[in-house]
């Protein structure tokens, strides 16, 4: 396990790393913006058009040598990223944004630097200095942007402790979280944060797991309660049995699976780059058709400015910020709340889902057994003590969950005598003097020979639950029925789904009285009984071939097949069971009510990414006919300077927009 604790810092450091080099990414923009607009201001007033619009003359010898060496300055450092980029792009056959912008500041600086020794026209000093202000502005708000929603992958890195209270020859002794192994026992007092993932073996406490899984409240942990590294102890001292340590904490696989969500591309990203490539071309026949048109009609100097203002227009800056950025913020806040989101594509495909397949055992039902109707015949403090004290010397999961059941009614469970086990069929012991038995019909016909007359008992049966039968002295004293029981959060799941518009299908291997119970008892459009683990997929083809968009939510265990054959999978894994590899949505808080919100997150995120691209390139539709100079028989033209302001804005509001997917509640 050392290899994975090395494992698991390097991927850790390896984020440090990426969230390092991504702040020095922006602070260097923020430098060269810093520096381009400070140069700027000389050149805006030495500049003889902004001398004529202001009405004020400032003149200096050599004056426009002056504005050279600024503008090769501000062109060579300032444009550096863009020239640089478009390098980049040309390489790889890919022209996009870096080579327009490229293309754009260095038409601009070239012919302005040949009119300082050739008289052919004015010069774009100005507009070349303020363009790359404004493409450095834009840059570096988007990787501020960019960097803020990447700082939540970092502050999960941040929630674990560096070093823990191990005990080693008979004491506590500290020891760095990185040399943990499973096996370790480590104290947790109050306030400080889990070092692993593991079982409580002593103490009782509440945690925080707010950071982890999105759960509001504290979580009491005892006795063999499963614990997350990273949870934040409450008020009481907690001895955990460390079970994973490096890689395969959970904390880890939440990292790796957030990275990877954050990596992987969506189907509106293709939509996106296969604009930006189209509008690299529309810009580059646009901008030579105005030059030709332009200068055949007499005017190569408006044909070079109009040129240009098409490139500087066409620019898809914003277009390469729409998708990204709003997959980065949706990725983080997912975490967050106990989504995780494995593969985008089926997380954005997931706002077309029109049926979902519930498995019924583990993610409806908590999978474990729970008494859920008592019948008695004597007082029910007399029954529930005396079978407790029958039940209470076995270990099967039934006896079990009756002496559970009592305990949580704090009715006191007396001792008990001569206890004997029935094979198949139940027990029997001595309480008080009293002969007890506790058992299935078999036992009431067999040992006892009574029969069951009771429309209640009948009921609970035809329901199919499991009755259990308690006999005192020869007589019967009550029953108990016992059923996987239904959470509390499936309620409220089927029925969000259902007000979608959403079908609601239950899988279950369980009898067909038992999954008849279930879905009534939910509000379940239609269940398959019956059904074998190889056989659930089929189920999920057949839903697909009817027509139906089929999301398959199950634990991920024997439901793999089901998950990786429906449209999209959505494994309910709590604790450390998150990497579920068949799903495409891992709900970490283990609750079905998570599904709707999924699903409707899903919607939103898709809705927010086409605003994107229609704010995008809303503003190239309505400004490359201005920039081309088709109006300008009507006085109606746009500067380069004003081009790029508009792409600017474009991109800030894609930018806002994105934001915007933050006040989305999950």
């Amino acid at each position: 396990m050392q290899h994975n604790n090395h494992s698991s810092h390097t991927s850790m450091q390896g984020t440090q790393h990426n969230a390092a080099v991504h702040t020095m990414h922006t602070a260097t923009l923020r430098t060269r913006f810093a520096v381009c607009l400070i140069l700027t201001i000389p050149v805006l007033l030495l500049s003889e058009a902004i001398q004529t619009w202001f009405q004020y003359t400032l003149v200096f010898p050599y004056q426009q040598y002056i504005l050279l060496i600024l503008a090769v300055v501000i062109y060579a450092y300032g444009g550096w990223p863009f020239l640089t980029g478009l390098i980049g792009e040309l390489r790889q056959r890919q022209p996009g944004m870096m080579t327009l912008i490229g293309t754009a500041i260095s038409v601009a600086f070239f012919f302005s630097a040949a009119t300082v020794f050739f008289p052919i026209g004015s010069d774009f000093f100005w507009e070349l200095a303020t363009l790359i202000d404004i493409m450095l502005l834009g840059h570096w708000l988007e990787a501020r942007s960019v960097m803020g929603a990447s700082r939540a992958l970092e502050e999960l890195v941040k929630v674990m402790p560096t070093s823990a209270h191990v005990w080693i020859n008979g004491t506590f002794m500290d020891m760095p979280v990185a040399r943990l192994s499973p096996g370790n026992v480590v104290l947790v007092r109050p306030g400080e944060k889990i070092p692993a993932d593991g079982t409580v073996i002593e103490g009782e406490s509440y945690v925080d797991e707010s950071l982890l899984t999105g759960e509001s409240k504290p979580v009491e942990k005892k006795q063999d309660s499963k614990v997350i590294g990273g949870e934040v102890n409450g008020d009481g001292a907690l001895q955990i049995r460390v079970e994973r340590t490096g890689k395969e904490t959970y904390l880890s696989q939440v990292v790796g699976l957030v990275r990877r969500a954050q990596e992987s591309r969506s189907h509106t990203q293709d939509l996106a780059d296969r604009a930006a490539a189209l509008l690299f071309y529309v810009a580059l026949a646009v901008g030579a058709a105005t030059f030709v048109v332009w200068a055949l009609l007499g005017n190569v100097e408006f044909a070079l400015t109009r040129s240009v203002t098409v490139l500087v227009i066409a620019c898809p800056h914003a277009l390469g910020l729409a998708i990204p950025l709003v997959v980065a913020i949706s990725t983080s806040l997912t975490a967050k709340r106990g989504i995780l989101i494995r593969d985008r594509r089926a997380f954005e495909d997931a706002r077309a889902i029109n049926a979902v397949v519930f498995d019924k055992t583990g993610t409806l039902t908590l999978g474990q057994f729970g008494v859920t109707d008592v019948v008695r015949y004597i007082p029910q403090r007399e029954l529930l003590s005396l079978t407790a004290a029958v039940e209470q010397n076995s270990e099967h999961v039934i006896a079990k969950a009756i002496v559970d059941h009592v305990k949580t009614k704090n009715v006191p469970i007396p001792s008990s005598s001569k206890f004997k086990a029935i094979l198949g069929k139940g027990a029997r012991a001595e309480v008080d003097g009293r002969t007890v038995y506790v058992g299935s019909p078999a036992m009431l016909q067999h040992e006892l020979h009574q029969e069951i007359d009771d429309p209640k008992i009948a009921a609970l049966q035809s329901a199919g639950k499991t009755v259990v039968f308690t006999v005192v002295d020869g007589r019967l004293a009550g029953a108990f029925a016992l059923a996987d029981n239904v959470r509390d959060e499936s309620y409220n799941a089927v029925q969000e789904l259902k007000k979608s518009g959403v079908k609601v299908y239950m899988l279950t291997g369980d009898s067909e009285q038992v999954a008849q119970t279930v879905a009534k008892d939910l509000g379940i459009d239609e269940y398959f009984a019956g059904v074998l683990p190889d056989q659930k997929a089929n189920r999920i083809s057949v839903l697909k071939q009817q027509g139906y968009h089929v999301a398959m939510v199950g634990d991920g265990i024997n439901d793999a097949p089901a998950l990786a054959t429906a449209d999209v999978g959505i494994a309910i894994g709590a604790g450390t069971d998150v990497a579920i590899e068949s799903a495409d949505v891992v709900l970490v808080r283990n609750s079905p009510a998570d599904v709707p919100k999924a699903l409707g997150f899903s919607k939103r995120t898709y809705s927010k990414m086409i605003q994107n691209l229609w704010w995008a390139a809303g503003y190239n539709i309505f400004a490359l006919p201005l920039a081309a100079g088709v109006f300008a028989g009507f006085g109606i033209i746009i500067d380069p300077a004003v081009g790029a302001i508009l792409m600017s804005l474009s991109t800030i509001l894609v930018a806002i927009n994105s934001q915007t997917l933050r006040r989305s509640t999950l």
